[in-house]
């Protein structure tokens, strides 16, 4: 008797839409996956609705990549929704796992969002000073729009979460790893795990030329040196995330000559990674005097943006205390 195959399924939260195209990016290794899994609910690429998936008995779906984070009501209602209909639950993605880089927007309020977006940006005609509204009433019925929350949340603020599966988007081969490992039943990591990563930081396993005492005397963006492609961005003044970076996508970026922004998130020993690489920044700074090293770190163009790119709302800080003005 065939083995029935397992219900999957896969939502698109606040994200750019990347992580839906790696679960594409298997490529040949799809028909593998389609041997052994029907998907039952992917609202980009399936006519399934929402009320489909409520009358889906509790636990009718065996696995769900959960990409993108929680910004709106619709994201937080799916959320519990598909929590409650799966068996297992992935935060799929650097948004799902941490935030990502939606997760910046915690550095304001939805204020102010609102105001830029729809009162002041360039290509903005408002003269009304229409605003979006949650619900709108019109001939044929009523209008409904999720509401936009002021904060940006990772799936396990909102939901229990089973399995994390970062990066941005994550490596496509190891989503067929982790797919495979549920299909043939082996053992699976204990939950909560960050699965398809490895413990090292990515600066462990990176291959480019280090020299045991970095010092720093000037940093740079990557613009603003001719990288000879073989020598440790950090040792060229540019910030590299790789020490508080744990490692799993075979450092691609960095291969591509671009330094690594920290997409796969800290190590198991490294909670915060912005507080991880603050502290290693701290010591490779070439100077004794406060003013001088204050002049020398001055130099870091957005360090919010820079050391929680994609890990903001999943960190000690979570978001930048601001007024409502």
């Amino acid at each position: 008797m065939d083995k029935p195959k397992l219900k999957l399924a896969v939502y698109w939260g606040a994200a750019c839409g990347g992580c839906c195209v790696s679960v594409l990016d298997v490529h040949e290794a799809l028909f593998t996956v389609l041997e052994h899994a029907d998907l039952v609910f992917w609202p980009i690429a399936l006519d399934i609705k929402y009320k489909d998936v409520e009358a889906m008995p509790d636990g009718h779906i065996d696995l769900t990549l959960f990409n993108g984070a929680v910004r709106n009501s619709e994201n937080e209602h799916i959320a519990k929704l598909l929590r409650k209909k799966s068996k297992i639950l992935v935060a799929y993605g650097s948004c799902a796992h941490m935030g990502g880089i939606p997760g910046l927007a915690n550095l304001t309020i939805k204020a102010k969002i609102f105001k830029r977006a729809y009162f002041e940006s360039e290509s903005t005609i408002n003269p009304d000073n229409v605003l979006p509204q949650t619900h709108y009433k019109v001939t044929e019925g009523e209008l409904e729009l999720p509401k936009f929350y002021n904060d940006v949340r990772p799936l396990d603020q909102v939901v229990d979460v089973d399995y994390y599966l970062p990066g941005c988007p994550p490596q496509t081969e190891r989503l067929v790893e982790v797919f495979l490992a549920i299909v043939t039943g082996a053992q699976l990591p204990p939950k909560g795990s960050v699965i398809g990563v490895k413990e090292k930081s990515l600066c462990e396993e990176c291959e480019r030329k280090k020299t045991e005492n970095k010092l720093i005397k000037k940093f740079n963006r990557p613009w603003q040196i001719q990288d000879d492609g073989e020598t440790c961005f950090l040792e060229q003044g540019v910030i590299c995330m790789g020490p508080a970076t744990r490692s799993g996508c075979g450092w691609r970026c960095i291969k591509g000559n671009a330094p690594c922004r920290g997409c796969y998130g800290p190590t198991s020993e490294a909670k915060d990674p912005g507080a991880k690489m603050m502290s290693a920044i701290g010591t490779m700074i070439d100077a004794k005097e406060p003013e001088e090293i204050n002049q020398i770190i001055e130099q870091i163009e957005d360090p919010a943006g820079t050391f929680y790119r994609f890990s903001l709302p999943g960190s000690m800080l979570r978001r930048k205390i601001c007024k409502n003005t």
